[in-house]
């Protein structure tokens, strides 16, 4: 019987975790002065290394679902700490398809369509790198990024929401993005 990922292996899923907590988080005003989204995916792996004998899979897609749904978990425990007395199932299948959708416009970005299984595996091992980078932005940057690709939202709605001008807005857009790149092509050997 296998033993299931290590701490270590967890640990490399962190940042992709903070980035999916973190849209849920920002996409709730009333939650953000509630909940840290590092605190969620600490939380997320630590209930990860505690059922990890529980982990079937064998690929990095697969544990990015496996993670996924143990961060829907916990959000939705959070929830329910926060005020509501009894399991809200509706509550819970909005975090769900929330954090589908988050994933899939993070993955989105990726845009390469690898059916292979060995492809299927590529892409979620880049949209962890890609999560990872992304942590790794300055804050104004990374929630403008975040922002306008994973919730797509416009120049316009970015200012409204940040309350900064269309200009500063794309400023911190265009050095965002351009760190970004930069990052992953760090990352990715020569």
């Amino acid at each position: 019987m296998a033993s299931g990922p290590d701490q270590t292996s967890l640990e490399g899923y962190r940042g992709y975790l903070v980035a999916l907590a973190r849209l849920q988080v920002s996409s709730r005003p009333w939650l953000a002065a509630k909940l840290d989204a590092s605190d969620i995916a600490q939380q997320t792996l630590l209930k990860a290394h505690t059922a990890r004998e529980q982990y079937r899979g064998n690929t990095p897609g697969e544990m990015v679902v496996w993670l996924r749904q143990i961060l829907t978990r916990t959000l939705a425990n959070e929830l329910r700490a926060l005020g509501q007395a009894k399991r809200d199932v509706g509550a819970e299948r909005s975090i769900e398809v929330d954090l589908d959708a988050s994933m899939g416009r993070l993955d989105a970005w990726l845009a390469a369509d690898h059916t292979s299984p060995s492809g299927r595996a590529e892409r979620g091992e880049r949209l962890v790198s890609l999560a990872d980078a992304v942590e790794a932005l300055p804050p104004d940057q990374r929630e403008i990024v975040l922002l306008k690709h994973c919730e797509g939202l416009t120049l316009n709605e970015l200012a409204i929401r940040t309350g900064r001008s269309p200009a500063a807005v794309a400023g911190l857009l265009r050095r965002g993005l351009e760190r970004l790149r930069e990052l992953l092509r760090e990352e990715t050997p020569q």
